[in-house]
């Protein structure tokens, strides 16, 4: 009887999950170096580590480890249970504000023509549109947006501004269901009546106050981090 499960040493390998890193990804969160001789704790001289340091911590002069030092350990926690540890720092706030103008801006002002054309003229501000003209725009800038994040990332925005999403588990590219959520989340409330546009000023500045990880909605949405692009 035969089965549909890999047999052993036929090459073949199960499917990755949805929230595994592919492996030619280079976001992904790098593993940890193997645990040297003399058991944990106890770095061998030939590693260059110091009995005690955290992994990532440059024991002298020689400069940053790749991703940026070890973020602290969180209160009653250690610094290997910090999901951002081996992750490049988060991003910063105005970074991301000037990454979310400059992309509003490449899908507003082409489509923006187009549709003046179609319906006769198109106003750039959003409570001046029509139902049609905002559904129009928040379903090409969730397509843009949901697009390059499951692809690269980044959108074009966030790689002027050097910042790109990761996931927060493993800091791998939000690819398949995590970045149209993300999307989603972000760009098609607007268009719901009455809250639609209270829902989405609430989502975009949850992150000047939301520990530790500043996340807008959009983001625990999908758990994603906004990071810096090294």
């Amino acid at each position: 009887m035969s089965t549909d499960q890999p047999t052993p040493g036929s090459g073949e390998e199960p499917p990755e999950g949805p929230s595994q890193p592919r492996e030619d990804d280079p976001f992904r969160k790098r593993p940890p170096h193997p645990t040297p001789p003399g058991g944990p704790g106890e770095p061998s001289a030939a590693s260059g580590g110091e009995p005690g340091r955290p992994f990532g911590e440059p024991s002298g002069a020689g400069g940053e480890p790749p991703y940026g030092r070890m973020p602290p350990p969180p209160a009653g926690g250690r610094a290997e249970s910090d999901p951002l540890a081996g992750m490049p720092p988060l991003a910063n706030r105005f970074k991301r504000l000037v990454a979310r103008i400059i992309d509003a801006l490449i899908v507003g002002i082409p489509l923006g023509l187009i549709l003046g054309f179609a319906f006769g003229g198109y106003n750039y501000n959003r409570a001046g549109r029509s139902f049609w003209q905002e559904l129009i725009y928040a379903l090409v800038y969730f397509a843009y947006d949901g697009y390059m994040l499951t692809t690269r990332g980044q959108t074009f925005g966030k790689q002027f501004m050097k910042i790109r999403v990761a996931m927060l588990d493993n800091g791998a590219l939000p690819a398949g269901q995590p970045g149209w959520t993300r999307a989603a989340v972000y760009a098609l409330p607007p268009i719901v009546p009455c809250c639609g546009s209270l829902f989405w000023l609430v989502n975009v500045l949850w992150l000047l106050w939301d520990k530790p990880y500043q996340q807008a909605l959009h983001d625990k949405a999908a758990k994603t981090v906004v990071v810096a692009a090294q």
